[in-house]
C-alpha cells in the first residue's frame, strides 16, 4: 500500500466511525436511552435533536456517495 492509499483507508475509518457514532447517539436520542434533564427541554427535546442528528448524518453519506460517484 502506498502513502496515499493508505492515506485515504485511514480517512475512510475515521469518517465511517463518524458515522457510526452519529447515528448511535442520535438513535439513542430518539429511543429515550438518551435524554435531557426536564428544565433543557427533557425527553421531547432530546428526540428531536436525536431526528436532527440522524437525518443531517443520512444526508451527509448520500452526499458523500455522490461526490465519489462524480
Amino acid at each position: 500500500m502506498g502513502k496515499n492509499s493508505m492515506s485515504k483507508l485511514i480517512s475512510f475509518l475515521v469518517w465511517l466511525t463518524g458515522v457510526i457514532v452519529a447515528l448511535s447517539i442520535g438513535f439513542s436520542m430518539i429511543g429515550g436511552t438518551l435524554s435531557l434533564p426536564v428544565w433543557l427541554g427533557g425527553a421531547t427535546l432530546a428526540m428531536i435533536a436525536g431526528w436532527i442528528v440522524v437525518i443531517a448524518t443520512l444526508l451527509g453519506v448520500v452526499l458523500r456517495i455522490i461526490e465519489l460517484i462524480k
